[in-house]
């Protein structure tokens, strides 16, 4: 499948800001797949996209402006072809080792009762991939998604304690209950092709869709997401990962000086009508 994807991320200032700096995760890899046929990012302000890779092997780019700035844009436009490989991951070199992603976060850590559902979710099954699926479901099952009482930076705990959230909370509540049964598991933002019977919008800023994969022994990882009960397929686009979503957050940054910030968001994500030529 070919994904054609639009995002455009609109700030504006009142008063006019004094300045701001950016970190963007919004660029996809290539890995088996996937392949990022073309992508651009434009800043409306002049100013110099800088390139790096984080620690995870994020693409990033950062930019600084100086104000006054009444309004700040960040468009992305781009297009992936797509394959389903039944959500394994390969093609990528990797930087860390699975152990890293056992590492518990303030969004990602476990209390008791995480800890109860994790183990009551999964039972005495012996196998790993196994007791994933059935993790994933159990948490959609007892989920329900509801984009109004939560935000980026709600907690697993929080999450789970209400019982309603967005896809970033079905991904921080996948992650600590897997950390807990001894699987490493970690964040993943991207993009994913909604068709009305998937649930492919996050809350606020990064919008999206947010997932999370697992290691398993003998395949690699794995993704899982809880949030529409399925592992990704040729309809999702991989963009970043990380511990949590603070590591893989499509959008970060500082703005300072001036008034209020009003953010906007637009995101079309649909199949390209254009296609590879054999």
């Amino acid at each position: 499948m070919r994904i054609h994807v639009n995002h455009a991320t609109i700030y504006t200032y009142d008063p006019p800001a004094n300045g701001a700096i950016q970190i963007l995760r919004l660029t996809p890899r290539n890995h088996d797949g996937q392949y990022v046929v073309s992508w651009r990012i434009d800043v409306s302000e002049s100013c110099r996209l800088q390139a790096h890779q984080d620690a995870f092997g994020n693409l990033t780019h950062t930019f600084a402006v100086d104000g006054p700035i009444s309004e700040l844009r960040v468009l992305v436009e781009g297009e992936v072809e797509t394959q389903d490989t039944a959500g394994v991951i390969r093609g990528i070199s990797e930087r860390f080792p699975p152990t890293l992603y056992m590492r518990e976060t303030d969004l990602t850590a476990p209390n008791a009762s995480l800890r109860e559902f994790a183990l009551d979710s999964v039972g005495s099954d012996p196998d790993r991939l196994a007791k994933l699926h059935t993790l994933m479901d159990g948490i959609g099952a007892a989920m329900t998604y509801d984009p109004d009482p939560t935000h980026a930076s709600t907690s697993a705990i929080e999450a789970f304690e209400l019982k309603r959230g967005v896809c970033q909370d079905y991904a921080h509540i996948f992650i600590a209950c897997a950390r807990h049964l001894g699987i490493p598991a970690r964040y993943v933002s991207g993009y994913l092709v909604g068709d009305g019977s998937t649930r492919a919008q996050g809350a606020g800023h990064q919008a999206g869709h947010a997932w999370a994969e697992a290691h398993i022994e003998g395949l690699g990882w794995v993704g899982f997401d809880a949030t529409n009960q399925m592992c990704p397929i040729e309809t999702y686009v991989r963009v970043a990962v990380g511990l949590d979503y603070l590591n893989a957050a499509p959008v970060r940054g500082n703005r300072y000086g001036g008034g209020d910030e009003n953010l906007s968001v637009a995101l079309t994500v649909d199949q390209s009508s254009r296609q590879i030529q054999g």
